[in-house]
This record gives structure tokens, C-alpha cells and sequence, in this order.
């Protein structure tokens, strides 16, 4: 497979798409491994990883059953310290481990809780690092409703953006409805595109204050200097924390299945 369309002006040549996953959540124990149609969700993940042609894919696993399920699948994983705090410090381990040489100079890190997530969001996340300016890329999505924007579990993203332009400077992400006045808002989506100097920046760095404050990693990014952009994409792909949510992505994906199957003779 040929990757050559991402050899433009600043954009990355050698992406790699890393997925971090851990049995240990909160609400959702398992998680990785919920059934979803016969496979563990975490496979759903890699698969639509594969499909997106950015680049190869690695699952930084903290759990022996989550390597398993996904080599099983035909997949390629790796054990990394199960006591990190965050994705981003167990994607910097996988691929610094993986990779030593640094043939990749940009890493992918996508949630392993989002099975629904499109092969064309994972390609779009890419879009920002064309500006060299960047150093870490994200994806956001118009927010569509007041209860959306209300939600504090929705996370705002603050995007300098001109009108009709799919590509904006972050200034601030919150829980908070932000910015004020009449205008758009946007949800912000946990897929982020670090350049391999930034992502060893990031995760050499040390919490501050907002971070604490709002329980957002990125805006670490934001107080040591770094550049975030996002992507705009039409929808936000269905995540996985509790229980009701994998009932909705189980529906959610068994209606797409049917929606691609063909018409009865």
C-alpha cells in the first residue's frame, strides 16, 4: 500500500496510528474487550485504524487479553507499563520502543473506546500538520444542539477560524460553554496527531494548574507554548464509558451492517 499522498509541504511522511487500551476503567470495566457482534470493541477499533491507509497500526496494550484479542484478529500489539497515567504517555512508550530509529515522525494516538470512528476522521486528523507551524493536530465537530453545548462532558474546543475554513487554531478547551456571544460551537474530539518531537515534549512535561482544573490533557499542550489545529468533521463518532453507551454503538453499528448489505434478489 502506497502512502505517497502524504508527502506535501509539512505534511508527515511516515505516520503511525497507536491505540492505547487498559482493562482498568471506572465505569466499564473490560472495556476493551466488550463484545461487540462477535468481536472485542478494541478490534472494531484497529480495524477501522487499517482501513484508514494512513499508515501502519500498533495497539499499546496494558493488559496480556487486549494484545491477545488483537493478534488474534491478525493485528499487531505491544505490553507497555499498565501504571501510566495517560494514553499519551503509553503511546510514547509503544512507539519509542517500536520504533527506536524514528522512521515515523508522527504518531496517531486514536481512543480505543471509539468503534465507531470512520476511516475518513482518522485520515482527517492529519490535515493540520500540513502547516508546519503545528505541532500537535485534533478534530472537532459542529455542536448541534443546545443540550450538546450544555453538557459538561462535552468538551468545547475554542477555534480561531474564518467562516467556511474546515481548519482552525485552538486557543482553549473547556467544559464550560466557551467562547461567549452569538456564534458556532465545537465539539472537541479525542483523536489528536502529535509530531514525533511534540509528542516527546508532551509527555516530558509536567501538569499545570488548568489541566488540573478542567481534567483536559491538552491544554498542558497550550501553557508549554505548543500549537494545536483541529479538523472539522461533520459528526462525532459514538464513544464507549458505560453500559448504555455500548448498547448504543451495538445498534449503531448493527444498523450501518444492514444498511451495506445487499437488496434481496
Amino acid at each position: 500500500m502506497s502512502y505517497s499522498f502524504l508527502r506535501e509541504s509539512g505534511s508527515p511522511r511516515s505516520p503511525i496510528i497507536v491505540i492505547p487500551a487498559r482493562l482498568a476503567a471506572t465505569r466499564l470495566p473490560n472495556k476493551p474487550l466488550a463484545d461487540i457482534h462477535g468481536e472485542a470493541m478494541i478490534v472494531h477499533v484497529w480495524r477501522a485504524a487499517v482501513a484508514a491507509g494512513t499508515g501502519p497500526v500498533l495497539v499499546a496494550a496494558a493488559d496480556l487479553p487486549i494484545a491477545e484479542a488483537i493478534r488474534s484478529a491478525g493485528g499487531r500489539a505491544v505490553l507497555t507499563d499498565p501504571v501510566h497515567a495517560s494514553g499519551s504517555d503509553r503511546i510514547h512508550e509503544a512507539v519509542e520502543r517500536c520504533d527506536p530509529d524514528r522512521h515515523h515522525d508522527a504518531v496517531i494516538n486514536l481512543q480505543g473506546d471509539l468503534p465507531t470512528i470512520a476511516p475518513a476522521a482518522v485520515r482527517a486528523v492529519l490535515r493540520p500538520l500540513d502547516d508546519p507551524a503545528v505541532d500537535i493536530a485534533t478534530l472537532v465537530a459542529p455542536v448541534t444542539s443546545v443540550g450538546e453545548r450544555d453538557d459538561p462532558n462535552v468538551v468545547k474546543a475554542v477555534l480561531e477560524i474564518a467562516d467556511g475554513a474546515r481548519v482552525g487554531r485552538a486557543l482553549y478547551f473547556s467544559r464550560a460553554v466557551v467562547p461567549s456571544g452569538v456564534g458556532p460551537h465545537h465539539h472537541h474530539i479525542g483523536l489528536y496527531a502529535f509530531r514525533r518531537a511534540a509528542l516527546a515534549r508532551f509527555v516530558a512535561g509536567s501538569q499545570g494548574m488548568l489541566e488540573r482544573r478542567e481534567r483536559l490533557e491538552q491544554l498542558r499542550a497550550l501553557a508549554m507554548g505548543m500549537r494545536i489545529d483541529a479538523a472539522v468533521i461533520d459528526d462525532v463518532p459514538l464513544g464507549v464509558d458505560t453500559l448504555s453507551d455500548l448498547e448504543l454503538v451495538r445498534e449503531h453499528l448493527s444498523q450501518a451492517t444492514r444498511g451495506r448489505s445487499p437488496a434481496p434478489g
